[in-house]
């Protein structure tokens, strides 16, 4: 899935791009200027590269050499371990639940303290 920009003449047209079996389907969103089009521009666009504003979780890297799916782990454990609520709100946009608590349950960069927080902020039994 993604959004796709056209320009005809002078106006750009955004259309959500999804397949369907073999083929692909462009559905009309709106025009690009809109408001409403450009949040879900703006939210399609965070969805596929960490969003700048997250620089500080990851300072030992560049985030142009995170990859969304690739490092999925170690994105997760980050913004568990350092992250707020925005950060916590872009990870559920991006991540499912279950993926979430994969990384919560397996990875040791999350301390105890953490991993319990979220444990009881997910509603998990924590024992």
């Amino acid at each position: 899935m993604g959004i796709v920009t056209k320009r005809v003449k002078n106006r750009s047209y955004a259309y959500l791009v999804t397949r369907e079996g073999r083929r692909v389907v462009h559905r009309y969103l709106g025009p690009a200027g809109d408001p409403t089009v450009e949040k879900m521009i703006i939210n399609q666009k965070e969805t596929t590269a960490v969003p700048e504003r997250f620089g500080t979780l990851f300072w030992d890297t560049d985030l142009k050499n995170i990859h969304i799916k690739r490092n999925a782990g170690y994105i997760i454990e980050r913004v568990l371990e350092f992250g707020n609520l925005d950060a916590l709100n872009w990870l559920q946009r991006v991540y499912t639940v279950q993926n979430i608590l994969d990384v919560l349950s397996t990875r040791r960069g999350i301390s105890d303290k953490s991993r319990v927080f979220w444990k009881l902020w997910f509603g998990v039994d924590y024992a």
